[in-house]
């Protein structure tokens, strides 16, 4: 393969000045027919699929006599043949007894005359065990100076600790929030085994992130490293989590046998449940937005919402949301909904809800979802408003399908779009963030050979739940890791939260439009190339984007970082605004004034400079929400107000349905 640079020099660029706007002309694009531009949408009237609850968890209680354990207990010497430990243990293992403050002592007394390798020994071997990994990393090493620096904090660390162990078991803290709970301090054991754990993970951490040679592979090794540390946490087992023993003891069991159901019920219903599902329904508790389903095809509905206001401004707004992911982030609760704020201010919004692709769709294309998704719903748009243009935002993948869309029709010498909003977007993909550990040649080729257009089927599914685990990974702790501990250690039901109940509800993709997606944007970063992808027949260039554009990233974001999203400045040539918000890719954009959390960011500076750090330098922070900054900059482009209409649609596009829609309740 041939490889695409992924750096371009930067260039500074004018921020906007005035509102500005462009005249529509041209003719619609052309392209070869889609393979599946002709089909029925059959499946598309099918009856909503709504998710059910799992049932209620038998009750049972079981009550067991200690003297058995009691007499069963084992010296120091067979508890060592027992469990195959290389030593004998001097004192007696006290199983079937309470362990306290008490029983500790005599065991961490004992515990320095233990057979067992020096601290200098079990560092050497890691050491030579690191080594041998790393070697097999071709170009990968830790300068010696750096290493010996890391092994004496090592040592010096985990000498205080085991001192401090022996001599006052009951000052070990642990700073991770994992072992806050107070039964990880009120057993010495597990307060020490916890505080080593955060010793060794932080550790091979430094190791990882002190490593020197090829960037990608040296990032791939720290999410490795940062993966199997998540997961060897003693709280992610039963044996070693003292909270799910001590509520396993006192509920007699039932809290296992709770676990045990929740894991088998995950199972069945093929994800780890993040949130009590059976409270949420889409259209009656979350989406309740009220609108009207006015346009459909084989790949999306076109919802337009009933005003909130007696008048509304002449342009209208499409909202086109990311085609991996349900619309309704963008509605969730009536307190948080961007769509009703939409409303408040006075406009008339549309918006994009994706189909679940199924195999009727498993031939589509990357161009299929650019001309039939998004220049349609523009098009349908305009029609039913009689609106030369219209205003619209993407949100991550929908912002890279609309920026796609407009500099195709740019080509075609089409405007129909007057101002564009870009949430957390990539158009420049040189830096990806974590997401960069999973892209590479091979990764690419494999998908390309199971699900592209050129695969033995012409094409399948990329499956949503497969999509949905490895966004989780991205934070393992909080989305993995601790439902392994609640739902299934500790047999809890994790409380009902309406946004982790949108991000389990995940949704399939064609596999040919995926894996053009990765190859073109992720692998080899044309999308910003002019010339270097063409897209409905034509080369793209971003640079024909000369319209106002305002463009969002968040700050802690980890799958667009900040930076990256700030990108997409250089790329447009039209008039451009950058803001920053505090916190991630989803909470940061979703963030009402009304809450007055956070905080943004913006500048005073006339021009958009090359690097988001100069841009930063030159920024100021501000309480709360950036949404009112937003909404001023898009007044600009609203045009005047009009009437708002009594009913929704056109005579060429009647009502279909009451929104939420069909398409959106659609379960992968």
């Amino acid at each position: 393969m041939a490889a695409s640079p992924r750096s371009r020099t930067p260039r500074a660029k004018t921020a906007p000045d005035a509102p500005s706007s462009s005249a529509a002309a041209g003719a619609p694009v052309r392209k070869a027919p889609s393979k599946v531009a002709g089909k029925v949408a059959r499946k598309v009237a099918a009856k909503p699929v709504v998710a059910q609850a799992a049932a209620e968890a038998p009750s049972r209680s079981t009550a067991r006599a200690s003297s058995a354990a009691a007499s069963a207990t084992p010296s120091g010497a067979s508890a060592a043949s027992a469990f195959g430990l290389p030593f004998d243990l001097p004192f007696d293992l006290p199983f079937g007894q309470p362990f306290g403050p008490a029983s500790a002592k005599p065991f961490l007394q004992a515990m320095p005359s233990l057979r067992m390798p020096t601290m200098g020994q079990a560092v050497e071997a890691m050491g030579q065990s690191l080594g041998a990994t790393l070697k097999s990393l071709a170009g990968l090493s830790i300068p010696p100076e750096q290493l010996q620096a890391i092994q004496g904090d090592y040592l010096q660390q985990a000498s205080q600790l085991w001192n401090q162990a022996v001599s006052q078991p009951e000052q070990v803290k642990v700073a991770d929030k994992r072992f806050a709970a107070p039964e990880w301090q009120q057993h010495p054991g597990s307060a020490f085994m916890a505080a080593m754990y955060v010793l060794n993970a932080r550790t091979l951490q430094r190791l990882a992130d002190n490593l020197s040679g090829d960037e990608k592979a040296r990032q791939r090794v720290r999410f490795a490293v940062q993966q199997w540390a998540d997961a060897a946490s003693p709280g992610n087992f039963l044996a070693f989590n003292p909270e799910a023993l001590s509520k396993a003891v006192s509920t007699q069991g039932e809290s296992l046998t709770q676990g045990l159901h929740h894991l088998l019920n995950d199972i069945r219903q093929g994800h780890m449940s993040q949130t009590d599902e059976s409270v949420f329904e889409v259209g009656v508790n979350v989406a309740t937005t009220a609108g009207s389903v006015v346009y459909e095809n084989p790949y999306f509905q076109l919802i337009e919402y009933t005003p909130l206001t007696p008048k509304v401004h002449e342009v209208p707004f499409l909202f086109v949301p990311p085609c991996i992911n349900k619309y309704y982030i963008l509605d969730l609760q009536p307190d948080n909904s961007l769509v009703r704020y939409m409303l408040s201010q006075g406009h008339r919004v549309f918006m994009v809800s994706w189909v679940n692709a199924d195999d009727d769709l498993a031939q589509s294309t990357w161009d299929d979802y650019v001309e039939h998704g998004v220049i349609k719903a523009i098009d349908v748009t305009r029609e039913i408003t009689g609106a030369d243009q219209v205003n619209a935002l993407g949100f991550c993948v929908g912002g890279t399908l609309i920026a796609t869309a407009l500099a195709t029709l740019a080509a075609q010498g089409r405007k129909p779009v007057r101002s564009l909003t870009l949430l957390t977007t990539f158009l420049d993909f040189v830096n990806t963030g974590t997401m960069d550990v999973f892209v590479d040649e091979a990764m690419v080729r494999m998908r390309e050979m199971t699900l592209g257009p050129n695969s033995p089927a012409g094409g399948g599914l990329m499956r949503g739940g497969e999509l949905a685990t490895t966004f989780s990974f991205l934070r393992a702790n909080d989305l993995v890791w601790n439902y392994v501990i609640g739902n299934y250690l500790k047999g809890e039901m994790p409380p009902a939260f309406d946004l982790l109940y949108w991000n389990s509800d995940s949704t399939n993709l064609p596999g040919p439009m995926y894996t053009w997606y990765l190859r073109n944007t992720y692998l080899e970063n044309k999308l910003c190339q002019p010339g270097a992808v063409t897209v409905c027949g034509v080369p793209l260039d971003m640079r024909r984007l000369d319209i106002p554009t305002f463009v969002y990233g968040s700050r802690e974001d980890h799958i667009v970082p900040w930076d990256s999203a700030y990108a997409s400045t250089q790329v447009l040539s039209g008039p451009t605004t950058f803001v920053l918000g505090a916190s991630g890719h989803i909470a940061g954009v979703i963030n009402p004034p009304e809450k007055k959390k956070r905080s943004h960011w913006v500048s005073s500076a006339r021009t958009l400079p090359a690097t988001a750090q100069a841009w930063l330098d030159t920024a100021q922070e501000h309480p709360g929400s950036w949404w009112p900054v937003w909404s001023r900059w898009l007044e600009q482009h609203a045009g005047t107000q009009k009437a708002a209409p009594r009913q929704p649609g056109n005579k060429q596009h009647p009502v279909i349905e009451a929104a939420p829609g069909r398409y959106v309740k659609r379960k992968a």
